[in-house]
Formats: structure tokens, sequence, C-alpha cells
């Protein structure tokens, strides 16, 4: 064999590579090896049978052949679905140019090893936060389209579609049956996932499946399927199997509902149930309404009723005649209070008069006066101030007079 690197020019023949590759696969040795049994070749005088091994998470297949007496040495006969884990060696055939794997010891996986991986797996999603209540989306009330993804013909695509439109006629169903077990489960139903998350009809999605064993409800426990509808835009309802079944698509999806019959109660309202509702609360709104009118008829009557606003002139006729009596009454009081006042004055201007000089020089008497010598003057007490020759005046009650004193004596 040659060891130059290959050019152009000088190029390897088909038959180098093969070897080659079988070389570099040889030396692998051998490999424990987990996966789904899809199709079993073992045909009746056949030293060697064919197995298609698939891993459940991703879309890959290998072939794996065997000696045909380890498949009937297992105690259980192996079916297209089954879980094994197999000891082989890499294989690689030049003469076709495919590779398989030789296996030399299969095992069974059992239902309890199943269960627990289901069980790490759960932890793991948990882990993640696929099933935290807060990422999970509320149901439209009334979807304008549902997506039905379950088995042809089968009595869970019978239950929701004859329950849904029971309650609502007019829902509009998109199905797509799938497999709903078996090896070729979790890529048409992720498909048909793909698919319908992706029309603008649909508002909300529905796997639906009835019950069966661990092994049958396998395929919606797988990681890939669970995060398909963790990462879907459209809500998901998972209705999958009876009450006791659990797959971990249930605490993935949006809604888990416990059968098929139960998701078809949960997408659709029921139309009998709103109509009652509807007309229980127009019968509420109507009495409501009835009531506030009457409350405010009422009030309105009452109102009316009172006098301020039966007769609205009298009250301010009332006033009126109490502003005339008021000012009546302080007219008299003022006039009284004048009189007594007036009263005062003339009594006090009789007292004054009275008491005045020029009421007793009325009654005939009169007030002498003399000049001094500085010429001011001086009422005349005695004769002694006045003596022959001094001028006097003499006031009187109408005037004054003048005089000279001729002579003075007792």
């Amino acid at each position: 064999m040659t060891t130059e690197k290959p050019t152009a020019e000088s190029p390897w023949p088909v038959r180098t590579v093969a070897r080659k590759i079988a070389d570099w696969v040889h030396r692998l040795g051998a490999v424990w090896v987990e996966g789904q049994v899809t199709q079993i070749s073992a045909r009746q005088g056949n030293r060697t049978a064919f197995v298609t091994l698939r891993d459940p998470s991703a879309d890959i297949s290998m072939t794996v052949t065997c000696p045909t007496r380890l498949l009937s040495d297992l105690e259980q006969p192996l079916s297209d679905g089954a879980h094994i884990v197999v000891h082989a060696r890499p294989n690689f055939y030049v003469g076709r140019g495919t590779i398989s794997l030789r296996a030399s010891e299969i095992r069974p996986v059992g239902v309890g090893e199943l269960l627990a991986r289901i069980e790490r797996l759960r932890k793991l999603l948990a882990a993640e936060g696929l099933f935290a209540p807060e990422r999970k989306r509320a149901l439209p009330f009334l979807p304008r389209g549902v997506g039905l993804i379950t088995g042809r013909a089968s009595a869970a695509e019978h239950d929701v579609l004859a329950n849904a439109h029971a309650r609502w006629p007019a829902v509009q169903f998109t199905v797509l049956n799938t497999a709903v077990q078996g090896p070729a489960a979790v890529p048409q139903i992720m498909k048909a996932l793909r698919k319908l998350d992706t029309d603008p009809e649909v508002d909300v999605i529905v796997i639906a499946r009835g019950g069966g064993s661990v092994e049958d409800l396998l395929p919606f426990s797988d990681e890939t399927l669970c995060r398909a509808v963790a990462a879907a835009g459209t809500p998901v309802v998972s209705a999958i199997g009876h009450e006791p079944d659990s797959p971990l698509l249930d605490h993935v999806a949006d809604l888990r509902c416990s059968t098929p019959t139960d998701a078809s109660k949960r997408i659709v309202p029921d139309v009998a149930a709103e109509s009652a509702r509807l007309g229980e609360l127009r019968d509420r709104a109507r009495r409501a309404l009835r009531g506030w009118v009457d409350r405010e008829c009422a009030l309105l009557d009452q109102l009316r009723s009172r006098p301020v606003l039966a007769d609205p002139k009298r009250p301010l006729e009332r006033d009126s005649e109490q502003v005339r009596l008021c000012v009546e009454r302080a007219r008299r009081a003022t006039l009284t209070v004048l009189s007594a006042e007036q009263a005062t004055v003339s009594e006090a201007r009789a007292t004054l008069t009275a008491l005045g000089p020029a009421a007793t020089l009325d009654r005939g008497y009169a007030v002498v006066q003399f000049r001094r010598e500085n010429g001011s003057l001086g009422v005349l007490r005695s004769v002694s101030e006045a003596p022959a020759g001094t001028g006097l005046r003499i006031r009187v009650g109408d005037g004054a007079v003048h005089a000279v004193v001729d002579d003075s004596g007792e």
C-alpha cells in the first residue's frame, strides 16, 4: 500500500481510500452503544442478524450485525421500539463502503432503567427551568384554530374532535396524524409540531395519545421532543395517556390534561355554558340598571316633594316680608332714638337758656361794666369802683348802653 500523499496528478484509487478508512475504523476497538431498535432482520437459516439501532434524541441510525444466537438467547425477543445496550466493534465493509457495528453482546434496557433515565432527564430539564410555572403561557379563550397531533383514526383523535365540536361547533381543527409509539414517533411528532407552530391560523397545539405502557409512552419523554415543545411559539397542550400517566411532555407543555377528553374541555369554551353565563350577566345588568333607575327616581321624587322645590317663590316671599319688617323696625327704632335725642337736646337747651345770663337780662336785670385804667372792661361790683366821670357800659337783654357816672354815693 502506498504511503505517498495523493495529488491531482497521482490520486489514490478507491480501494486505497476504502482500506485506509477500514484501518482507522478497526483501530477504534469495542464500544458500548445504546439505542432504540427500529428494524430487525433475522431470517431463518442465516447465521447473521441485522438490527437497525437509532438514537432517540437525533435522527441518526446505524446498522448492527450480530450472530443470530445472540437474539435467540435473549429472555424476551427484541421488538421495534425496544431500548438496548450493545457491546460491538465498528466494522467498515470495503466492498460496499459502509460502516456498521458488529455486536458481541446485547442487553435489553429494563423498565426500571428507563424510569431511572427519565427521572435523571426530569431533574436536568427542571434545573434548566423548562418546568417553571412562570414560563407557561395561558391558552386563548377562543382560538381561531387548533392543531391536533395524534395517531391516525385513534380514540384520542375521536375524543378530542367530538367533545370539542360538541362544546363549540365552530372550532377549526388542523389534524396531523403521526406515529405515537415506536422509533418513528419522535421524528414525526417534531415535524408536525414545527409545521403547526409556523401556521398563523393555529393558536394552540394539542398532542394527544391514549394510555399505554412505559415503553409505549417513552417517545413523550424524549429530550429532543421536550426541548422542541418548550421552544415552540404556540401554546402546547399535552394530553397523553390516562390520569396516572405522566411523561415529561406533561411538565414541559403549557397545559397538562389528564386525558384527551379533558383537553377538549380546556381548549374551547362550552357554548351552552357561555350562553347561560351571558344570559345571567344580562339579567344581573338589567336588574342593576333597574335598581339604579328606581333609586334615582325616588331621589328625584323626594327632592321635588321638598317645600323649597315644590314652591320656590314662597321662601323668597317669606324672606322678602322678613326684610320689610326688619326695615320697618329699623326705621321705627331710628325715629325713636332721634326723638329721644331731640328731646334731650331741647331739654338741655332750655336748661342752658334758663341758667344763662341772657335769660336773667330778659327779666330786667343789667350788667354794668366800667373801664379800667388799662382800658379793659370789668364788672362793676361796688360804687367805690366807679367815681364820678367813670364811663360805664350797661348791658341789658336786647343790647348795651353807655353812661358816665356823675355822682357816686351810697
